[in-house]
């Protein structure tokens, strides 16, 4: 993995942290009493659209991750048995 490709998963990971706090911020937020309806309204929008989000870095991040397996390449390999007459 080269330097763009670890700063852009560094990069990734801490978009999904930030979205997950920002929705459990907001959880908490729709719980107090003194929001307006249209407060509430407008909080529980922006949590559906920061929900959509989150899943979708999921999904790249999942995406990512089971992306195709190579075999390593053997150092050594034992040659075939060949058995040599004259």
């Amino acid at each position: 993995m080269d330097q763009p490709e670890i700063l852009d998963s560094d990069i990734r990971d801490y978009d999904v942290r930030a979205l997950q706090q920002w929705l459990r911020a907001a959880w908490e937020q729709l719980a107090d009493p003194s929001l307006t309806t249209f407060s509430r309204r407008e909080l529980r929008n922006q949590m559906k659209q920061c929900s959509a989000d989150l899943r979708a870095r999921l999904q790249m991040a999942a995406e990512q991750q089971s992306g195709p397996v190579q075999e390593p390449i053997p150092s050594y390999t034992r040659p075939a048995l060949r058995i040599l007459s004259w």
